[in-house]
């Protein structure tokens, strides 16, 4: 893993984000969110945080990339405490963020906007642009190559504005933008983030470089709800989830369901989960099918019935994670649960489970991957993870139970007494500490 060590229990995480969380409610500075070091960058173009009141970060980028932007939140709120940090994000991935201790206002971008019409989105646009022009802004951190980060730093105008290096159009974001860092091919995307801030004069610690998501009372309450009504607890259960918006990531049916037959047959039941999308509706039918009578009795299907935060909250109650690389692999890393996870033609360096104890799987015959392409000879269907075998799977999957057992068995009890801790000091987050922009 890339840059850092692996979290010690789930309960260290929840403690970090609990009294953050906590502390801030109360008006208070976090106790591990330390002022920026007095030393001085040796960056000669480096940021004067002093001068920096509200930041605007944008990722607008998928569910999980948005997910690993969460340690430059943390980051920018340990070092920059007296400045309010924004993110700007699509609508869909929202979640992901919301509830973040270092985040100010969550602002959000609805691709369904245009699909409604020239007039509703231009008005919505307009609605965004005044909401994010009265905030004012000194600092712009542009995490993706996305082109509206040149009108935003034109429309914003802030006095500082980070971006990505430009292999094309160099000139005309050299116009826009005040900082670029370098995207080297083998850094973890987490690390790759960070270097935004690193490139003006921002070092993170170890501790900022966590992955955090807070899926919310609601959310908890019903995955807990769901899992009771299976005769489920925390601990109990593997999360098996196959699927992924792309299908040339998605590992067979049927090795699914063989592995899931291992699993039960090993005395763990299995909840799947999956997304709403119909393909992956028909994966999960396709698995479900071919497991075992037997199995299908400690086998519970929650695809299609979850919302992102739900889907957090019940992942962190597994006892571990089997899936490829989609969103729900980093929300379980972010989650603190032991993940295996399945390579084919993406690439584990880039996209890894980060932060936690994992096992990531590739094939050892393929030779040719990463190779980034939409299947071998982009038919959909890539050799390099669709060959991979059910036993090894399962045999990775057993040591992570067995390297984790006893950091797993201790977090529960550790978790508990930080909620208790919580409610004996009335601690809240309000609710109104996230400003949507957008329609409904």
């Amino acid at each position: 893993m890339d840059g850092i060590s692996s979290v010690n229990s789930r309960s260290e995480r929840l403690k970090m984000v609990g009294v953050e969380i906590a502390r801030r409610a109360v008006g208070q500075r976090p106790k591990n969110f330390a002022l920026a070091p007095a030393t001085a960058s040796a960056l000669p173009d480096a940021v004067p945080l002093h001068k920096v009141r509200r930041v605007l970060v944008t990722k607008l980028r998928h569910i999980g990339d948005v997910l690993l932007t969460s340690p430059v939140f943390s980051t920018l709120a340990r070092a920059a405490w007296d400045a309010e940090i924004d993110a700007l994000v699509y609508r869909e991935t929202e979640p992901m963020l919301t509830g973040h201790p270092g985040i100010a206002q969550i602002h959000t971008i609805d691709r369904n906007w245009k699909r409604q019409g020239v007039v509703t989105q231009v008005g919505e646009e307009f609605q965004l642009l005044r909401r994010l022009r009265s905030r004012r802004y000194d600092l712009l951190i542009h995490l993706t190559d996305h082109p509206r980060g040149l009108s935003l730093t034109s429309l914003l105008r802030p006095q500082w504005s980070v971006s990505p290096e430009r292999l094309s159009h160099k000139r005309l974001w050299k116009w826009h933008f005040t900082h670029f860092y370098c995207q080297p091919p083998r850094r973890h995307t987490v690390e790759s983030n960070l270097d935004a801030l690193r490139r003006i004069g921002i070092y993170p610690d170890q501790s900022d470089k966590r992955l955090v998501l807070v899926p919310g009372a609601d959310a908890t309450a019903r995955a807990v709800d769901l899992l009771a009504r299976h005769g489920l607890s925390a601990s109990t259960f593997v999360q098996v989830h196959a699927g992924s918006r792309w299908l040339f990531k998605c590992w067979p049916a049927d090795r699914t369901a063989h592995l899931i037959d291992l699993i039960v047959a090993g005395g763990l039941d299995v909840v799947v989960t999956g997304a709403p999308d119909e393909r992956e509706r028909r994966l999960v039918a396709a698995i479900l099918a071919a497991i075992k009578p037997v199995t299908r009795k400690r086998t519970v299907d929650l695809s299609a019935q979850l919302t992102l935060p739900e889907l957090a909250a019940l992942t962190e109650r597994a006892r571990a994670f089997v899936g490829v690389d989609s969103a729900p692999m980093h929300i379980a890393a972010a989650m603190g649960t032991p993940t295996v996870a399945l390579f084919g033609p993406s690439n584990e360096i880039l996209w890894g489970p980060w932060g936690v104890p994992a096992r990531v799987i590739r094939s050892d015959e393929h030779l040719c991957g990463p190779c980034d392409r939409d299947g071998c000879g982009g038919g959909k269907v890539s050799d390099c993870l669709t060959s991979i075998p059910v036993q090894r799977v399962y045999a990775e999957l057993r040591s992570l139970l067995a390297e984790t057992e006893l950091g797993h068995s201790t977090s529960r009890g550790a978790k508990a007494k930080l909620m208790q801790v919580a409610a004996q000091q009335s601690f809240s987050t309000s609710a109104d500490s996230n400003d949507e922009v957008g329609p409904g």
